[in-house]
Order: structure tokens, then C-alpha cells, then sequence
């Protein structure tokens, strides 16, 4: 039976693969591999919207997104899964939500600092916080989802 990983074994192993020689990064057009695989948009959006709405939220929580830019597919898994494992939420191929404790915010940047750190690259890592009222002000463009139904804001008059 296998052991089930934590977010500091995902840590170990990018601070491992920067050991092994990770280098240069590959050319921008990756191919697409299984952690890019990803729900439905309107599933997406159900999950941001729940954070948004919940009737209670942890006094010690804050809202933040965590978006990169990695080339390396080994890095860029081994990060998907660190922050999975966390407690974010997949917003986008490359975009993160996370209603967290303001330690796992700070350890959050701090390792992904770390590991950014280690390896030689062009990689970018952003770790935005964000408040609830900028969030719902969120609009989506581009796809045909009716955030009024997810958001529970649409009104409807009975005659």
C-alpha cells in the first residue's frame, strides 16, 4: 500500500530535481501533460464562488491567488500538486485560489521562493492576496457561463 505525499514531500522533491541539474528550461510550447488536465469551467467557478459566499469564513483566513509561469513539466507538476495539496483550488491551467491561514500563505510564498530559487530558470511565481469584494467583482469573458445562477444574485419577479 503507498504512502500518500504532503505538500513538503512535493517541496523536498522540486529541491531534489534542482540538485539533480535542472538547467535551462525547455522552449515555452510544452506539450500538455496530466496536471494541466482540469475541470469544467462552470465546476471552476462554483468552487471560487462557494469561497466567496461562504456564511462564515475563518477570522484568520485571507483570500489569495498563486499564478506562474513554468516551463519545466517537471516543476510545473511538482508545484500543481504542492499546491493541491495545500488546500488551493485550480482556478486555471497556471491560476490558483486559496482561502488559507495567513502561516499557510506565508509558507506557501516561502517555500515556492525557495525552490524558485534553486534552479536556474526564467520562471515567473506570483502569490497575490486578494479581498472578497475584488473577487466578486470577478467577471469571466470568454466562455458562455451565467454567473448570476452560480452567484445565487440573479432576481426573479413573480406576478
Amino acid at each position: 500500500m503507498g504512502r500518500t505525499k504532503n505538500a513538503q514531500d512535493y517541496k523536498k522533491a522540486l529541491l531534489h530535481l534542482a540538485k539533480s541539474g535542472i538547467a535551462d528550461s525547455p522552449p515555452p510550447n510544452r506539450e500538455i501533460d496530466e496536471c494541466d488536465e482540469m475541470e469544467n469551467l462552470e465546476k471552476r467557478l462554483h468552487s471560487i464562488f462557494e469561497l466567496v459566499n461562504k456564511k462564515k469564513r475563518n477570522t484568520g483566513n485571507m483570500l489569495f491567488f498563486v499564478m506562474y509561469d513554468i516551463e519545466n513539466n517537471k516543476v510545473r507538476r511538482y508545484v500543481v500538486k504542492y499546491l493541491e495539496h495545500k488546500g488551493c483550488t485550480r482556478v486555471q491551467k497556471s491560476i490558483f485560489l486559496a482561502d488559507l491561514s495567513i502561516e499557510q500563505y506565508q509558507d506557501i510564498r516561502n517555500d515556492l521562493a525557495e525552490v524558485q530559487a534553486v534552479y536556474e530558470n526564467k520562471d515567473s511565481i506570483l502569490v497575490v492576496p486578494i479581498s472578497t469584494d475584488y473577487l466578486k467583482a470577478m467577471k469571466v469573458i470568454g466562455q458562455n457561463v451565467d454567473i448570476d445562477i452560480i452567484m445565487h444574485t440573479r432576481n426573479t419577479l413573480f406576478f
